[in-house]
C-alpha cells in the first residue's frame, strides 16, 4: 500500500512513498504527520495527504520512515480548507500548511520504550527506521499498546525565552553606544522576539549588549509562560463592559432570535448584520454565541486588529461566565500557538475563540457560529506568504461544519452588500443606537485655501483646536484621527531641495522625534537625526507634513496636559496597548490621538468630540477601493463620539469638500453611497462587476539578468494576454518603485473568473527566463502599491 506524502520544508512537492510493513494499514490515517526520507539528506517532515495511490511507473518506492504521531492532528476537514487556499493562490499545499499551521516541524522526535530503563530505551526516528523488521515490528506493537511514546524533541531555552522592549523612546543609552541602539531599533520595529533570534541579529558581542540593556532596563527576558501571563493580565486590565446584564431591544433581539432559529437547523446560512455604529451588534454576538454554546456547539469569533480581538474576547469573557474562552492570534508566542491548536485538536467540549484572521486554521471542531466582525475591513485579507480572504475561509469552514455565517459591518464591504441585494445574504438590520440618541452631525472644515503650516504650527484647523478646549473644559473626552504616525511623515533638505529617501525602498523617511531617528516604515531602514544631509552634507531640515508624534506634542504643550497617542510606534511593547486604552477609559487623560487602529470598535462613552485631521489623505491613492475605504474610515471613526448619555459632534478637515463622498459620509448615508460608487464601478468594470488579480514581479536592483528576465516576461505575459482575450494593464513598475533593495513591477488583470488567470500565471512560471524573477499572484489584491 502506497501514500501521498506533502513535504512540509522546502521543495513542499506531494511524493509517494510506500508504507512500512511493521505497521498495520489501518494505522495510517489522512492528516497524519510522517518522517520522510529525500534523496541523501537528513529525514524530511510531510503530512499523509491520501492512502492507496498507485506508484509512479518505473519508480521504485522508498518506505515512509516513522510517524511522528500515533494520531491525526490536523483532522481532514482543515486538510481540505488547507488544499482550498493553496489552490486558489496556485501555491504548494506543503508552503499553505507549514505557513498557516503553528506546528513545528523539528524532527528531533524521539521514541521512548516505557520498559527499558537507560538510554538504550530511547532511539531516535532515523534510528527507528533503521531497524531490522522483528525489531521494527515490536517496536510498533509497543507504540500501539502504549509501552513506547513518541516524545517531542527537547525545546531549545533561548527559543522560548522572549526578549522584550519594556521603555518607549527616548532610551537611557549614551549617544555613542550605537550597538545598544540597534538593538533596541530592532526590538521596536519588529517586536518581542526570541532570544534566539535576537542574538542572532545582533552578531558579535551580543551577550554584552543584552547584560548591558537589561542593567539599563530597557529590556526584559522572561519564559513564553510568563508571557503568557502578561497577556492575561492585560486581557483584565482592559475596562469590561458595564452592561454585563444588558436588555436586548427591539432589532437587537429580532437579530439574536433569527441568529438562534439557523443555529438550531443545524445547516449552512450566512447573514450580514447591518448595524450603524453604537447599536450594539456585540451584544446580538455574545447573546447568540451563549446559545451556541449551550447548544452543545463552538463560536468562532474574528476581529480584524488584535486590539479590536482583546476587547471582545474581554467583553464575552465577562458576559459569560463558566464558558471556555480561548484568544488565538497571530503576535501571540509559537508555543503558546502550538499549545491552543493541539488543545483543540483534542477537545470535544464547545468552546468560544477570539482571535484574529489566522484562528480560523485552527482545529476546531463541531463549530455552529463564526462571526466577522468589521468584515469590511482590509486586515482580512493576508498579502503575504500564503494570501487568503478571511472571509472565503471562513465561508468555507461554515459549509464544512453546517455552520451559520455572521458578517457583522455599519459600512459592509461594497461587495458584501451587492451579493446581500442580489439575495445572496440575508441582511439583519440595526438602524438604531441603542442609546436612542442619532448619530453625532459631522461638519465638514475646508483646508483647501490654508497657507502651509510652519515647524511651529499644527495640521488642526482653529476651529478643531477650540473645539477640543471647549470639550476638554467640559470634562468631556476628544479623539483625534490621523491615520499617518511618527513626528513628519517627510523630511526637507532646503540646500539641496531634496526629500530625505530610504536607500533601499523608493519612499521617504519618516522623522520619530522620541526616537532622535529617521524610520523607513517599510524595512526598518534608520539614520539618527539630526545629522548631515547625505547629499548635500548640510544640515539645513524643514519637517514636512505632520504624524501623530507630531501632533500629540502639540497638543499636549498647548492644552498643558498629558494627551496619550495610540499608533504601532506606542503600542509595540507588551501590554501597551491595554495600559493606553485603559488609561483614556479611565480619564488620565482627555485628548487621544491615533491612527485607524481607533477607528472601529472602541466603547468611550465620555467621547464627545472626534476630529479627522486629514480626511481625504487617501483619497489619491491608485485604488480603485480608495473612495470606498475613505468613506468606511470616515463613518467608523465619526460612530466613536456621542456613544453614551451627551450628544457627539464630529469634525472631518479635508482640502477638497467638492468630493461626492462627503455628502454620504456627512448623513452617514451607507446606501447612497453604495449607489453612487457602484455605478462607477460598473462604468471602469471593476468589482462585483469583474474579478481583479495582480501579478507582481521582483529581482534585486542592479541585476541585469533580472532587468532581462522581466522584458522577456512582460513580452510574454502581454502576448499570451492578447491571445487568450484576457484584459492586461502593465506590466508597469510599481508606484513604489522598489522596496528592500528589490525592483517591483506589475500587471492588474481584469475577468470574468479566476481559472484563466490562474492557468495564464501557471503557465508563466514554466518561462525558463522567470525563474530568474520572484513572481507572485494575489487574487482580489487589497494593496496595489
Amino acid at each position: 500500500m502506497n501514500a501521498l506524502v506533502t513535504l512540509l520544508e522546502p521543495p513542499y512537492a506531494d511524493l509517494t512513498y510506500s508504507l512500512p510493513k511493521a505497521f498495520p494499514e489501518n494505522f495510517w490515517k489522512e492528516g497524519l504527520r510522517v518522517a520522510v526520507p529525500l534523496g541523501r539528506g537528513p529525514l524530511r517532515p510531510g503530512i499523509v495527504r491520501a492512502l492507496d495511490v498507485e506508484a509512479p511507473q518505473g519508480v521504485r518506492l522508498r518506505d515512509i520512515a516513522f510517524p511522528l504521531e500515533v494520531v491525526p492532528i490536523l483532522n481532514p476537514g482543515l486538510v481540505r480548507i488547507l488544499e482550498a487556499v493553496a489552490s486558489r493562490q496556485c501555491l504548494t499545499v506543503g508552503l499553505a500548511i507549514s505557513q498557516l499551521v503553528p506546528l513545528t516541524r523539528d524532527m528531533g522526535v524521539r521514541v521512548r520504550r516505557l520498559d527499558i530503563k537507560g538510554r538504550e530505551g530511547t532511539l531516535s526516528l532515523k534510528q527507528a527506521a533503521a531497524l531490522g523488521p522483528g525489531e521494527k515490528k515490536a517496536l510498533v506493537q509497543e507504540l500501539l499498546s502504549g509501552r513506547a511514546l513518541l516524545v517531542p524533541p527537547h525545546r531549545d531555552p533561548a527559543k522560548s525565552e522572549r526578549v522584550e522592549l519594556i521603555v518607549s523612546p527616548p532610551w537611557p543609552v549614551r549617544p555613542a553606544a550605537t550597538r545598544q541602539r540597534e538593538a533596541l531599533e530592532y526590538l521596536m520595529f519588529h517586536g518581542t522576539t526570541n532570544r534566539r533570534t535576537f542574538m542572532r541579529e545582533l552578531g558579535e558581542g551580543a551577550s554584552q549588549i543584552v547584560q548591558a540593556l537589561l542593567k539599563l532596563g530597557c529590556i526584559r527576558i522572561s519564559s513564553e509562560e510568563a508571557e503568557n501571563r502578561i497577556e492575561e493580565l492585560g486581557a483584565q486590565l482592559l475596562v469590561p463592559s458595564k452592561n454585563i446584564t444588558f436588555e436586548l431591544n427591539a432589532d437587537q433581539k429580532a437579530a439574536v432570535d433569527e441568529l438562534n432559529a439557523l443555529v438550531d437547523k443545524n445547516e449552512y446560512a450566512q447573514r450580514l448584520i447591518f448595524g450603524v455604529t453604537g447599536s450594539g451588534k456585540t451584544a446580538v454576538y455574545t447573546t447568540a454565541a451563549r446559545h451556541c454554546l449551550e447548544n452543545g456547539r463552538s463560536v468562532l469569533l474574528l476581529a480584524p486588529e488584535v486590539a479590536l480581538a482583546h476587547k471582545l474576547r474581554n467583553d464575552l469573557s465577562t458576559a459569560l461566565p463558566g464558558k471556555r474562552v480561548l484568544f488565538y492570534h497571530g503576535y501571540q508566542g509559537s508555543s503558546r500557538r502550538e499549545a491552543t491548536f493541539r488543545a483543540l485538536a483534542e477537545n470535544h467540549e464547545p468552546v468560544l475563540v477570539a482571535g484574529t484572521r489566522s484562528a480560523l486554521f485552527l482545529p476546531l471542531q463541531n463549530v455552529g457560529l463564526i462571526i466577522l466582525d468589521e468584515e469590511h475591513d482590509a486586515s482580512f485579507k493576508q498579502e503575504d506568504r500564503v494570501p487568503y480572504q478571511a472571509k472565503e475561509v471562513a465561508w468555507l469552514k461554515a459549509r464544512q461544519e453546517r455552520a451559520v455565517l455572521v458578517l457583522g459591518s455599519a459600512t459592509p464591504d461594497i461587495r458584501t452588500w451587492h451579493a446581500a441585494c442580489e439575495g445572496k445574504i440575508g441582511v439583519l438590520r440595526m438602524p438604531r443606537r441603542i442609546s436612542q440618541k442619532p448619530l453625532p452631525p459631522v461638519e465638514l472644515i475646508n483646508m483647501g485655501r490654508r497657507r502651509i503650516m510652519s515647524e511651529e504650527e499644527t495640521l488642526l484647523a482653529p476651529e478643531s483646536l477650540k473645539a477640543i478646549e471647549e470639550t476638554v473644559t467640559r470634562g468631556e473626552q476628544a479623539i483625534v484621527l490621523l491615520n499617518r504616525r511618527g513626528f513628519a511623515p517627510l523630511i526637507y533638505c532646503p540646500d539641496c531641495r531634496t526629500t530625505l529617501t530610504c536607500p533601499n525602498c523608493a519612499v521617504g523617511l519618516s522623522f520619530h522625534r522620541s526616537e532622535g531617528r529617521l524610520l523607513c516604515h517599510y524595512c526598518g531602514y534608520s539614520l539618527p537625526f539630526p545629522a548631515p544631509c547625505p547629499n548635500c552634507h548640510k544640515m539645513n531640515f524643514m519637517p514636512m507634513g505632520e504624524g501623530t508624534e507630531r501632533t500629540t506634542n502639540y497638543l499636549s504643550a498647548r492644552f498643558g496636559h498629558e494627551v496619550l497617542r495610540f499608533d504601532r510606534d506606542s503600542t509595540r511593547r507588551e501590554g501597551a496597548m491595554e495600559e493606553l486604552l485603559t488609561r483614556f477609559a479611565r480619564h488620565e487623560a482627555n485628548i487621544l490621538v491615533g491612527t485607524q487602529m481607533l477607528s472601529k470598535g472602541h466603547h468611550f462613552p465620555d467621547v464627545t468630540l472626534a476630529i479627522v485631521a486629514d480626511g481625504d489623505l487617501g483619497l489619491g491613492l491608485p485604488d480603485y477601493r480608495a473612495a470606498e475605504r475613505t468613506f468606511q474610515l470616515l463613518v467608523q471613526s465619526s460612530g466613536r463620539a456621542g456613544r453614551g448619555s451627551r450628544e457627539g459632534r464630529v469634525l472631518i478637515q479635508t482640502r477638497d469638500v467638492n468630493h461626492y463622498c462627503w455628502k454620504y459620509v456627512k448623513s452617514a448615508d451607507y446606501e447612497g453611497f453604495y449607489e453612487e460608487e457602484l455605478a462607477r464601478r460598473k462604468r471602469y468594470r471593476f468589482p462585483p462587476f469583474s474579478h481583479v488579480s495582480l501579478i507582481r514581479f521582483s529581482y534585486e536592483r542592479n541585476d541585469p539578468q533580472g532587468s532581462e528576465a522581466m522584458t522577456a516576461a512582460e513580452t510574454w505575459i502581454r502576448a499570451k494576454a492578447r491571445e487568450r482575450g484576457i484584459p492586461l494593464l502593465g506590466p508597469v513598475q510599481s508606484p513604489i518603485a522598489f522596496i528592500g533593495n528589490r525592483m517591483r513591477y506589475q500587471c492588474l488583470l481584469k475577468t470574468d473568473e479566476w481559472a484563466c488567470v490562474r492557468a495564464l500565471y501557471a503557465d508563466l512560471l514554466r518561462v525558463p527566463e522567470v525563474a530568474k524573477l520572484k513572481v507572485s499572484l494575489n487574487l482580489d489584491p487589497y494593496s496595489m502599491l
